[in-house]
C-alpha cells in the first residue's frame, strides 16, 4: 500500500486512488494518468482492504478499482467506499466481461466500468465523464444520466 503527497487543494487537481492486486497494472495506470495535470496519484492498493482504509484516510475525487483481488473483492469493497467517502466516485478497471458483474459493480455504486484491454482508448474519457458530468458510463457508448 503506498500513499502519495496530496496536492495543493488550490491545485483544482482531481485526486485519485488506483486499487489492483496487480503491481505492474498498477504501474501502468500511474503512467498512463501522471502526465496529465488535472489527474494526481495520491494512492495506491492491492485489495479491497486496503482500498478502504485509503479511502478513509484520503478521501480521493476518484478511486480505479479492480474486481478480482484478494482479502476483499472490489465488489465487496465498492459500497464500503461509498459509505465512508460519499464524494469518492468509482470507475471498476478490471479484465471481468461477464455482463452480471458489470451489473452487480453498477449495483455497487460505480459509476463506470472499463475493461483493462480497452484502458488505452477508453479509461481517460470515462474518468473526464464521471469526474466531469457525474454521468453513469456503462459501455464505451452509452451515457446514462445518474
Amino acid at each position: 500500500m503506498e500513499i502519495f503527497q496530496q496536492p495543493h487543494p488550490s491545485l483544482g487537481r482531481a485526486t485519485i486512488v488506483i486499487v489492483d492486486d496487480i503491481a505492474a497494472w498498477r504501474v501502468r495506470v500511474r503512467e498512463m494518468l501522471c502526465g496529465r495535470p488535472e489527474f494526481q496519484i495520491v494512492g495506491e492498493a492491492c485489495d479491497g482492504s486496503q482500498a478502504i482504509q485509503q479511502v478513509g484516510e484520503l478521501k480521493p475525487d476518484l478511486v480505479l478499482l479492480d474486481v478480482g483481488m484478494p482479502v476483499l473483492s472490489g465488489l465487496q469493497a465498492a459500497p464500503q467506499i461509498q459509505r465512508i467517502s460519499p464524494h469518492s466516485k468509482i470507475i471498476f478497471l478490471t479484465q471481468e466481461s461477464d455482463v452480471d458483474i458489470r451489473s452487480a459493480a453498477i449495483d455497487a455504486g460505480a459509476l463506470g466500468y472499463v475493461l483493462k484491454s480497452n484502458a488505452g482508448s477508453e479509461l481517460l474519457p470515462t474518468i473526464t465523464a464521471v469526474l466531469g458530468n457525474g454521468h453513469t458510463i456503462r459501455s464505451a457508448d452509452a451515457l446514462l444520466e445518474s
